[in-house]
């Protein structure tokens, strides 16, 4: 009797299954590696420019609540598109926490400005040049260079200060909406636990968490709390408490950053500790009592 014939054939999304989830997704939009990651960063900057745009034209009280969730999900996808190669396990939550963070900032802080175009134009060139800056951060972050490099420090000190950026207009727009003191304390802990995280990550940039990490967030997320706390009981006008949070961030965040790269010195202890002194020294000064 002769053999029965034997044949395969295999489908291309079968195929797929083999592979871990992380090559799955690479497979499946392997598409997006015939586009240069400069230009990808360009259009995902594009996109949400153009976004931020749309939303600048409707109320905010009318329409938050369906534009936040748009813009998140928008940032997390723009954010995948322009870095996408080599993104593996905490990479999915530390490469995109600030892309994200700054387009929703930025989205809250201009629902207390005028609308109009003499507003409208400096806020969304601002809002595209830093988002540009951010995804090439990301991108140096991704490849993994190495800390002695000056294109790393580079995307270290945008981080760093776009972070601080971003404190000062959560904590400005979190004061401007006059809730509870103690909710307000809260979401800027929250702020702080979220993208400190990520700084103090991007030390040694490893692909798991150490538990440094998450007690140097938390420790500094709870002193966040305290000092928003104390200084909703203080006549002081809201952009002033904005700025004593921006600051006690920057400095505890710089302390602690240094600390964990081994390079806290006397020089660079004293120096954070000039910026919080000198930023009391100027809230004693406009005390309102």
């Amino acid at each position: 009797m002769a053999s029965k014939s034997k044949f395969s054939f295999k489908l291309p999304f079968l195929s797929l299954k083999k592979l871990t989830p992380q090559k799955q997704k690479q497979k499946a939009f392997s598409f997006i590696n015939l586009i240069p990651k400069r230009i990808r960063i360009v259009i995902a900057t594009l996109v949400m420019m153009i976004l931020l745009t749309v939303s600048s034209f409707f109320t905010f009280t009318d329409s938050w609540y369906v534009f936040l969730p748009i813009i998140l999900i928008v940032s997390y996808v723009t954010t995948y598109f322009a870095v996408f190669e080599g993104i593996d396990r905490v990479e999915w939550y530390m490469l995109f926490v600030v892309p994200i963070m700054l387009a929703i900032a930025l989205y809250l802080f201009y629902s207390l400005l005028p609308v109009r175009w003499l507003t409208r134009l400096p806020f969304l060139i601002l809002f595209s040049l830093g988002y540009y800056a951010v995804l090439l951060t990301m991108n140096i972050f991704n490849v993994g260079v190495e800390r002695s490099l000056q294109l790393y420090r580079a995307a270290f000190s945008i981080n760093y200060l776009t972070q601080t950026f971003i404190v000062f207009l959560f904590a400005l727009v979190t004061l401007s909406f006059r809730l509870n003191f103690i909710l307000n304390a809260f979401i800027i802990a929250f702020l702080a636990l979220t993208i400190s995280m990520q700084l103090f990550w991007s030390v040694k940039l490893e692909k798991s968490f150490d538990k440094k990490i998450v007690t140097f967030s938390v420790v500094l997320a709870l002193l966040l709390f305290e000092v928003a706390l104390i200084a909703s009981f203080v006549p002081l006008k809201i952009n002033v408490i904005a700025l004593i949070l921006t600051a006690f961030y920057y400095s505890l965040a710089g302390i602690a950053y240094n600390y964990l790269a081994d390079r806290l010195f006397k020089n660079t202890l004293r120096e954070y500790a000039f910026v919080m002194i000198f930023v009391l020294f100027i809230t004693v000064l406009t005390l309102q009592w």
